[in-house]
């Protein structure tokens, strides 16, 4: 067995024999990190192949392929089966990430009480021993006589302790910790990374065990490790929300067997994540309607509409250059709707600071949500209060003018069911809406139109 020495990008795994400042794959400065890789001799090569080449299978039309029913385990909590696609698919490798101390473990271990209660559970931990694993499950309530612990690090002797239970659920927590003898590099390195997920892969794959693999993320807020490990999993699940706050938004970014829209809302307590079945009462829980500058916005989130609030500062600049800061909203999209106002509502606002932020940690990506962005700018500038009871959709174009929204009768109707009165809406897409009893919506073609709409409230 002979050693050679390689350079791998540790953002997405490209090789080099030399070391380079910059990957030319991902374009990441000094990612490149040196790695002894241990290659096997030729004969070994060659029995490899011939194992490979008799294991093959010849390729199957699509009419011949017999297509079987998903099998899905439940998991007790309605929020993540929903995020899921309607529960835990047999056979499937889920990726779980988010900041330390977010709730990753704590979610992970409270689904084993109620699968517990029919399926075999096997929690491999590489970072807890037995016993603290035992502590947290008796604070957490999960007491199930299916749950089985190990404390291990190395790959196969997990894979022997997976043979041996043949559990019908895995955790593994978490994967930067595990690694292989074969392979001459620290847990938590590409290879090792990469290597650890291909086995525990390739074991759910042919066992039929859904398997949950635990990743920390980087300071950027990504998975650590190669980008390949998100392309090799089924589903990959994400922790959003501030750790000093006690509600936690768990989404969907990738998922082969539901909706990537989904997200699921929960709330940290003593006893563990407890769900949070309305998301827009906890949203828009301590909002103070009487000030300026705080529009409520309808986002989709998956199959339900979630209502939030926007809100927007905007003062004096005290420095040459005005500053532009957002906090759950793309900061590029604030600074290309600010630009807009200026242009198209005749608004001055390149002496003024602008801060946006997004009440209760709740990240918004649609863009949907621009004319309520544009409202609660507007109206901090001029100090009014806006109508508490008004809510906001719409997609503003660089022209100006409101871009037409998909499932507005869906965002309308959420809102008259927590006693909004109106909104504000593009008019093309009022056309065939039915709009509940009650409740009034303003058709407008243009940002100005609102603008000026407002100024007469």
């Amino acid at each position: 067995m002979k050693s050679k020495s390689t350079y791998i990008c540790n953002e997405c795994g490209y090789q080099s024999p030399k070391w380079l400042g910059k990957c030319p794959s991902c374009g990441s400065w000094n990612t490149m990190e040196e790695t002894l890789i241990a290659s096997q001799s030729t004969s070994a090569t060659r029995t490899l192949v011939r194992e490979s080449a008799v294991s093959s299978r010849a390729p199957k039309k699509i009419g011949d392929v017999q297509a079987g029913s998903e099998t899905r385990y439940k998991t007790g909590l309605k929020e993540l089966d929903r995020v899921l696609g309607g529960g835990i698919v047999k056979g499937s490798l889920i990726l779980v990430g988010g900041d330390p101390g977010i709730g990753k473990s704590t979610l992970l271990l409270q689904i084993c009480e109620k699968v517990g209660e029919e399926k075999k559970v096997l929690y491999v931990s590489g970072e807890e021993s037995e016993g603290q694993i035992k502590i947290r499950a008796q604070r957490l309530g999960v007491t199930t006589e299916n749950l089985y612990l190990v404390s291990e690090t190395d790959v196969e002797t997990v894979i022997e302790c997976i043979n041996s239970v043949k559990p019908d659920i895995v955790i593994i927590d978490s994967i930067q910790t595990m690694n292989r003898q074969d392979i001459s590099s620290a847990a938590g390195s590409v290879p090792q990374v990469r290597e650890a997920t291909n086995a525990f892969m390739r074991i759910a794959k042919s066992l039929g065990i859904a398997m949950f693999i635990v990743g920390h993320v980087t300071k950027e807020g990504a998975i650590a490790g190669p980008r390949v490990l998100e392309h090799m999993v089924d589903c990959v699940l994400y922790f959003e929300g501030d750790r000093q706050l006690s509600f936690r938004i768990l989404r969907a970014v990738k998922n082969r067997f539901g909706s990537t829209n989904e997200i699921g809302v929960f709330e940290m307590r003593d006893n563990g994540l407890t769900e949070v079945e309305n998301p827009s009462m906890m949203l828009l829980e301590g909002r103070n309607a009487d000030i300026s500058g705080s529009a409520i916005v309808c986002t989709m989130e998956g199959s339900r509409g979630v209502m939030a609030e926007v809100q927007a500062l905007v003062t004096p600049t005290g420095f040459g250059n005005p500053r532009r800061m957002a906090n759950g909203i793309d900061l590029y999209r604030l600074l290309l709707l600010v630009a807009v106002l200026e242009k198209r509502a005749r608004m001055n606002l390149s002496n003024s600071d602008i801060y946006l932020n997004v009440a209760g940690g709740l990240r918004i990506d649609e863009t949907a949500v621009d004319l309520g962005i544009c409202a609660a700018v507007a109206t901090s500038q001029a100090d009014i209060p806006l109508p508490h009871d008004m809510i906001f959709i719409g997609e503003v174009g660089l022209g100006g003018e409101l871009r037409g929204v998909s499932q507005l009768e869906k965002r309308i109707t959420e809102a008259a069911k927590l006693g909004f009165k109106s909104a504000i809406v593009p008019k093309q897409s009022l056309k065939g809406v039915k709009i509940p009893e009650g409740f009034t919506a303003y058709g407008i073609r243009t940002v100005s139109e609102m603008i000026n709409m407002l100024r007469r409230k």
